[in-house]
């Protein structure tokens, strides 16, 4: 008030400091990524996000790592995923996902997923893409391997 100013602190940077695993840099994704939020149902802008992401674009992930949220319930967990595009494009994708106990033990580095993005935002966010036809998502496999050998 009397000359100083505090720092106004975006929710980010507070998140990044209560939980440095969930950081821009622990989750290898660049300054453009808007943060993990600590209660996605409570966030106006996570639920557009999520409802967003659930008609998505449909892409592989591999799963990197994964980092636990928050168990109430269900346990909330962050996913970081190596995604590549039918397009072709490649990029470190994040799902805020809540899962059940028996798909959480499931979870093994290397394993691939279809996963759902937006690609006129490319802001790392993903959503696994349960719903997925399996038929779609071998021919996506089968598109991006060729693609690779040839």
């Amino acid at each position: 008030m009397f000359g100083s100013k505090k720092r106004k602190q975006k929710l980010d940077d507070l998140m990044e400091q209560l939980r440095p695993d969930l950081s821009r840099q622990s989750l290898g994704v660049g300054p453009d990524f808007p943060g993990v939020a600590p209660n996605p149902l409570l966030s106006g802008e996570a639920r557009r996000r999520n409802a967003e992401l659930r008609t998505g674009t449909l892409a592989l992930g591999v799963l990197v790592d994964w980092r636990e949220v928050s168990s109430d319930g269900s346990p909330r967990v962050v996913l970081m995923l190596d995604v590549e595009t039918a397009g072709g494009v490649s990029f470190r994708g994040i799902a805020d996902e809540d899962l059940t106990i028996t798909a959480l033990t499931r979870l093994a580095p290397g394993q691939t997923m279809p996963v759902r993005y937006r690609p006129s935002v490319m802001d790392h966010y993903v959503a696994l893409a349960e719903d997925a036809d399996p038929v779609r998502v071998q021919e996506l496999a089968d598109e991006i391997a060729s693609r690779r050998r040839g």
